[in-house]
This record gives structure tokens, C-alpha cells and sequence, in this order.
């Protein structure tokens, strides 16, 4: 009887047409592994693929989002360990090798997580700028994760199954699906580590619209509910204290811009918070001048600056919506 593989990779594919096969050439070879994919009832050629790849490939009738579609892949998987990856990442070649490292020196371990690199694949700068974010705030964060993220993630299969895998009735699209997971994991005394040396290439494209669309509906929105739900510990990653703040910040110069009009002095105050401002995320504008140049760091600001006023807007719509839900409940 053959060897149970040392790791089973789930790759959740909706129309993925034009990042799958980077995704899977960086997975193929990978010793000792074995390959699923679920196709999310995609109408492109995503199933042939991956058969064409050599995955496994699970189909699903509906599309039913990335939870369900992870759901399916953990129960077909052959190893006690899954790694979690999304169909428009291409893996670093030593991934496979640290995660399962990962589980061995940490026998205790429920899951561990990765990030983004600082090569993202798409050149313009919504893109550059989103997903080197994604990989500061990663790389800046505590080890000693509360979360998980499911980009590029694993975990122990029994343990997934018995915490009741991913909520794919309260996430049918791509939200906070993981960050919910793992908080749930959190709570029941799991550990879970961030190890900041696994890393993946985003092979995405983001828009300006396709990304307030994703930070407002599919992340500020159920963020804001999973908070109100009375879970503990998510002051990491960007609900650190700074960015609390930083948010506040924002706000307090717009009102001192609208109230300058009425009393001029007070532009001066606004002038004062935006320094404030500044000062208080120096480090991030650091980190993209050392990445990408003087031009692109100062360019970023006013995008950073945005990215607190419409996450906020979001929390206070998500707020809204939730004490909305609440009284129709009671």
C-alpha cells in the first residue's frame, strides 16, 4: 500500500483560467505532495487545466465560494496536513518544505501562515501598492498569530474537520472566511504561528474599483460584524493600536478642512493632525521608498491616507448594519 503523501495542497479555482497554471507549476514536483483542486463551477477552462496539470480535481455543481470549495478539498485530502493556497499565487519553491518543518518542530502547531512577497506580479500601482502592503503589515506583525490566512496557509486536518472547517453559509464569497476560522481556532486553545520566511508571489491584478469593492463589502463589512459578535484578540495585523488611530487621524483632518472654512485658524489644526498623521505611519512610507523609489512612497500617501477614510466608512456602515440586525432580532 502506498505512503500517505506528507502534504495535500487545496487550491480553490473559480474561473482561474489565467493564474492557475502559474499556481501549479510552482506546486509541481513538490515531493511527497499531493494536489487538489476545486473548481467553483467555473465556465473557462480552469477544470482542463488542472487535469491537464495533473491535479486532482474536485467539482462542485454551484458556485458556492472559496470556503465551501476549501471545505471540499479537506475532505478529499490524503495527509494530515493541508496547505491552503488561492489560485492566483505562485509559491516560493521552499514553501512545502517550511510548512511541514513548521509542524515538526511544533508538534503542538494547529496551523501556520505565510505572506505575500514584495514582488507582486502586476506592474501598476494600485496593485504594487495593495500587495506590498499585504506583505508589510504581515512582515511587521506578532508571530504568535490570532488569525489565519488561507492565501497560503496550513493546517492540521483533523483538526479543521473538528472545528467545523470554514463557514462557507456565512461566507459564500471570498470575505474573512480564514480570519474567522482562525479565530474560532484561537479560542478553543489552538496555536497558530505566523512564519514570516513563507512567502508567495500575488499574481493579481487590483483596480481601483476592485479594490474598494473588496476592502468595503468583503472586508470592512464582516470584519466590523466579527468584531461585534463579541470575538477577542484581533488587535493585530491592521487593527493594531496605530491603525486605530491612524484613523481617527484621517477624520479629524477632513473636519478640520470643512470647519477651515468657517474658521480659517483652524486649517492650521488640520495641518497639525495630517503631520500626526504622517509621523505615525513614517514607517510604511519608509518601507515603500526602500521598495519602490521616492515617487511611488509619495504617491502613496494620499492612497494611505483614502484607505483609513473608506475602512472607516466601512466599520460605521458595518456598525450600522449590525445594530440594525440586532434590534430585528430582538
Amino acid at each position: 500500500m502506498p505512503e500517505p503523501p506528507a502534504l495535500t495542497i487545496v487550491i480553490p479555482a473559480h474561473d482561474a483560467a489565467s493564474t492557475l497554471p502559474h499556481c501549479l507549476a510552482a506546486a509541481d514536483g513538490v515531493s511527497g505532495c499531493e494536489v487538489v483542486v476545486v473548481d467553483d463551477a467555473s465556465t473557462d477552462r480552469t477544470a482542463a487545466i488542472a487535469e491537464t496539470a495533473g491535479a486532482r480535481v474536485i467539482h462542485l455543481a454551484k458556485q458556492s465560494g472559496p470556503a465551501a470549495a476549501r471545505n471540499a478539498g479537506v475532505a478529499v485530502a490524503n495527509s494530515e496536513i493541508v496547505l491552503f493556497l488561492d489560485s492566483d499565487v505562485k509559491m516560493h519553491r521552499d514553501v512545502a518544505e517550511k510548512v511541514l518543518n513548521c509542524f515538526r518542530e511544533h508538534p503542538a502547531l494547529a496551523a501556520v501562515f505565510g505572506s505575500y512577497d514584495d514582488a507582486p506580479a502586476a506592474s501598476g500601482f494600485v496593485s504594487q501598492y495593495k500587495n506590498l502592503m499585504h506583505h508589510y503589515v504581515h512582515q511587521t506583525s506578532s508571530e504568535d498569530a490570532k488569525t489565519f490566512w488561507c492565501g497560503c496557509g496550513a493546517i492540521r486536518k483533523d483538526i479543521f474537520l473538528n472545528a467545523g472547517g470554514l463557514d462557507a453559509q456565512r461566507y459564500p464569497r471570498p470575505q474573512i472566511e480564514d480570519v474567522e476560522l482562525g479565530t474560532r481556532l484561537v479560542s478553543q486553545g489552538h496555536r497558530i504561528l505566523l512564519d514570516k520566511s513563507i512567502q508567495v508571489t500575488h499574481l493579481k491584478k487590483w483596480t481601483l474599483t476592485g479594490l474598494l469593492r473588496s476592502d468595503i463589502l468583503d472586508r470592512a463589512l464582516p470584519w466590523t460584524e466579527l468584531l461585534h459578535s463579541g470575538v477577542t484578540g484581533l488587535g493585530d495585523l491592521n487593527l493594531k493600536i496605530v491603525h486605530r488611530i491612524s484613523a481617527l487621524l484621517a477624520f479629524g483632518v477632513i473636519a478640520a478642512f470643512l470647519a477651515g472654512f468657517f474658521l480659517p485658524w483652524i486649517w492650521l489644526v488640520g495641518v497639525a493632525v495630517l503631520a500626526v498623521f504622517l509621523l505615525l505611519n513614517g514607517d510604511l512610507y519608509l518601507f515603500y521608498y526602500r521598495k519602490r523609489g521616492l515617487f511611488f512612497a509619495l504617491r502613496s500617501m494620499p492612497m494611505h491616507f483614502f484607505y483609513y477614510l473608506y475602512s472607516t466608512v466601512g466599520y460605521a456602515w458595518g456598525t450600522v448594519r449590525w445594530l440594525i440586525k440586532r434590534n430585528r432580532q430582538h
